[in-house]
């Protein structure tokens, strides 16, 4: 049988450019340095590269529209008007500032203070932003009511398929699916549900593909992550009538439906009776779906496999993928076949060969998104039988040898440390009632105790001196000065606005995980590795190749030089196992557990390190530990038995009189507040502005006995609230727990925010904690 046209696909690829191109449009964008047209212009250079990047590597099924400014499902919002009324829009084409603001928010006075997304002051917030199912992306959340109308907004999706189309590339535009969009929403209302407006959207839908066909294109791909989750029967038979619309509607086009992030599982038999002409599964993360899939589809259902990790860094061995999917070529023909990525490639890095300075052997054992593709191109071959493939197969296979027999991976000592965790080494010694007790005549704080979350603005200033000093230019005592002038600037600062727990800023910290990762064995790092976190945030996750050990103290020296300069509580500053788990590539050879056990061992040493040098409140962030939530939850309980004992092998070595912090990002916590409760910080602060102090709410049920520090002020946008404005949240947080039990803190670090927003907005922070003590 000929294999030679075996079809390779990608879902989706990085956004941001080689060299973080789109990072510097949009922040000259926003700071009012380029047009919007310039703009545009850059983002459609990013596209073009994108499309001849990948014909060139030998993909033959490109994808259009999965490029975003900021993200994409605030495109989708954008596409079928699902604008809150906050934002102005009435009609017509949605503008860049219109998109902007949904996205981080505005402080323009000519937003009315009676839409709904307006807070006392000027100005609209932002929407709100979450987790992109278990993955460190962050999406903003859609917005619904009762009365939504859908209508095509934005013809973003028709011109970019144009837009490559008139470059000579066929591609296969990507949406994201209608079910998954409703979903992945919200409404004030807690008591409705936005998939009962399906059949009000599926019409904004049928109308993009109808352009869609007219314009040529022959298939479209909707991506439908939602299926590999718990779903209910109402979910279900919304998919069964989305796409039999579709299909009846729009029948010059083809959907492949894009599944990712694990196995459909008992929702197959759903998605193989969908009227559509193809599927995608994920084959890393589920290989087993392969064959329940064989056994159900239609003859005619092209399957698209996923075959190739779109998530992690390291390079396949490609002969066992060769022999592993020989019998599935020879079962279902080439015609019904394509070969893919799991999922989207912007999950990765864009290309190895930027990397000049990495370890040779780790740097033979990974591979970024140029590298993927190249990897599916070779597979496609060598399932064609092509034998000019040999030699890149037989340096797959050493590869993936010299990886497996590496002394660089193994270390006896770590193995043993772990082997040797006892249960006492998980506990605190006293319940929290006796702590808090002990912890009340130590402090003597406030009602109300004002903090923040850690991190200050990273000055252009902090990041020349860093360059600076890694280019050899500074010594290390000039850069050690400098940064001790910036710290001691920001401990002084916070003590004349009255903040009642300080911290030191962490300006010597590149990244709350990377800092520690540089100083801990068995990772790596990359100069250019830069993936999507949210917006123009991005981020380099270290490379979590080896057993994790600590050689030596991280933060001692830091934290005793800021808490030198004042009388107040000096937070000592720590990232939590999970997190540094969570926001690295992370080893696949062994279980994700045991090398978060040897982090939490690793963490647990800095922490006894902290408490002989005299902390007195220890924060141990594990802003990760939900995103690391199993998406089905039946497996659920296994990840969180690891993760808090993880959390709590680190924390419980400490006495009584100390306290112990912690921090979580973006979190939906009804589901886990048990975990959360066994987790045992004493004081735990969490992300609450932007759903106005919703997420307090399982902790109200819960009736959580230990502190908590919900966010008063929304870091990730540019606005500065009103002391007024915090008030009210801060209401709001009372009308759920205890005075007793409240602190008063932003959302998150405030590392990536202006001096110019950072100061006046803690200013008013202040003030209202110090108003509400009046009145209580």
């Amino acid at each position: 049988m000929s294999l030679l046209s075996l079809p390779v696909a990608t879902l989706g690829m990085p956004r941001i450019g080689p060299r973080r191109e789109l990072k510097l449009a949009l922040e000259g964008y926003w700071a009012g340095k380029i047009s919007d047209q310039q703009l545009l212009e850059a983002a459609a250079g990013l596209r073009v590269a994108n499309w001849a990047r990948q014909y060139s590597l030998g993909v033959t099924i490109i994808p259009s529209n999965d490029f975003s400014l900021y993200d994409q499902i605030l495109d989708t919002s954008v596409t079928v008007g699902a604008i809150p009324e906050a934002y102005g829009w009435e009609s017509g084409p949605v503008s860049l500032k219109t998109y902007f603001t949904m996205a981080r928010g505005s402080q323009d006075k000519e937003h009315d203070a009676s839409w709904a997304h307006v807070r006392q002051g000027l100005g609209a917030s932002a929407q709100e932003m979450t987790k992109w199912f278990d993955t460190n992306y962050h999406y903003m959340v859609p917005e619904f009511h009762k009365a939504q109308t859908f209508r095509l907004s934005s013809r973003k999706p028709i011109e970019e398929y144009e837009e490559a189309k008139a470059l000579g590339y066929q591609t296969r535009p990507v949406l994201v699916g209608p079910v998954t969009f409703l979903k992945l929403g919200k409404s004030a209302d807690p008591a409705f549900d936005p998939i009962s407006l399906l059949d009000s959207l599926v019409p904004v839908y049928v109308e993009v593909l109808k352009e869609l066909a007219k314009r040529g294109a022959e298939w479209v791909q909707l991506d439908e992550p939602y299926l590999v989750l718990d779903l209910d029967e109402t979910t279900r038979n919304a998919l069964q009538r989305a796409y039999r619309r579709l299909a009846e509607e729009v029948p010059g086009i083809k959907v492949m439906l894009a599944t990712y992030f694990g196995a459909i599982g008992d929702n197959l038999a759903t998605a193989l009776k969908l009227p559509v002409a193809g599927l995608h599964v994920d084959l890393v993360r589920a290989p087993q779906q392969l064959s329940q899939i064989e056994y159900g589809a239609r003859p005619d259902l092209v399957i698209s496999l996923g075959v190739i990790d779109g998530r992690n860094v390291w390079r396949s061995n490609l002969s066992a993928l060769v022999e592993r999917y020989k019998p599935v070529i020879a079962k279902f023909g080439k015609e019904r076949l394509q070969l893919a990525p799991s999922c989207s490639l912007f999950h990765v890095p864009i290309d190895l060969q930027l990397e000049t300075e990495l370890d040779s052997d780790v740097k033979r054992w990974l591979a970024f998104s140029v590298q993927k593709i190249e990897e599916l191109a070779t597979l496609a071959k060598a399932l064609s039988g092509d034998g000019n493939v040999i030699a890149a197969l037989s340096e797959s296979d050493l590869a993936a040898r010299a990886r497996q027999a590496s002394p660089k991976i193994h270390d006896a000592a770590v193995t043993q440390r772990t082997a040797a965790i006892a249960e006492a080494m998980r506990r605190r010694n006293s319940a929290f009632a006796a702590r808090a007790e002990v912890q009340r005549k130590r402090f003597d704080l406030p009602l109300f105790p004002t903090t923040t979350i850690g991190s200050f603005p990273q000055t252009s200033e902090i990041r020349n001196a860093r360059a600076e000093y890694a280019k050899g230019k500074w010594t290390k005592a000039k850069y050690e000065q400098f940064l001790k002038k910036e710290t001691a600037r920001t401990v002084l600062w916070q003590e004349d606005i009255g903040l009642d727990v300080l911290v030191h800023g962490e300006f010597e910290r590149n990244d709350m995980v990377q800092y520690f990762a540089e100083q801990l064995s068995g990772f790596a790092f990359t100069k250019h590795g830069w993936v999507q976190s949210y917006g123009s945030r991005y981020v380099r996750p270290p490379i979590l190749f080896g057993d994790v050990s600590r050689p030596k103290p991280m933060t001692i020296e830091w934290w005793r030089y800021a808490q030198s300069l004042t009388r107040k509580p000096m937070k000592a500053m720590l990232t939590g196992p999970v997190t540094i788990l969570a926001w690295s590539f992370v080893r696949d050879d062994i279980p994700r557990s045991e090398t978060c056990r040897q982090i939490a061992l690793a963490i647990r040493d800095e922490v006894a390190d902290l408490e002989k040098a005299g902390a007195t409140m220890i924060q141990i962030d594990e802003a990760a530990l939900r995103e690391g939530l199993p998406l089905r939850r039946s497996d659920w309980r296994s990840y969180l038995d690891w993760a808090v004992e993880s959390f709590r092998l680190c924390s419980s070595g400490v006495a009584d009189a100390t306290q112990i912090h912690t921090h979580m990002c973006y979190s939906e916590f009804n589901a886990i507040i048990d975990a959360i409760a066994a987790m045992d910080a004493d004081v735990i602060s969490i992300e609450t502005s932007r759903s106005k102090m919703e997420l307090l709410d399982a902790f109200t049920a819960f009736k959580y006995p230990n502190d908590i520090g919900p966010g008063v002020y929304d870091i990730h946008s540019p606005r500065v609230p009103e002391a007024s404005e915090i008030a009210d949240l801060i209401a709001l947080a009372r009308q759920r727990l205890s005075d007793s039990q409240l602190w008063i803190n932003p959302d998150c670090g405030l590392k990536t925010r202006k001096w110019t927003e950072v100061r006046p907005a803690l200013v008013n922070m202040v003030a209202a904690a110090r108003e509400l003590r009046k009145t209580s």
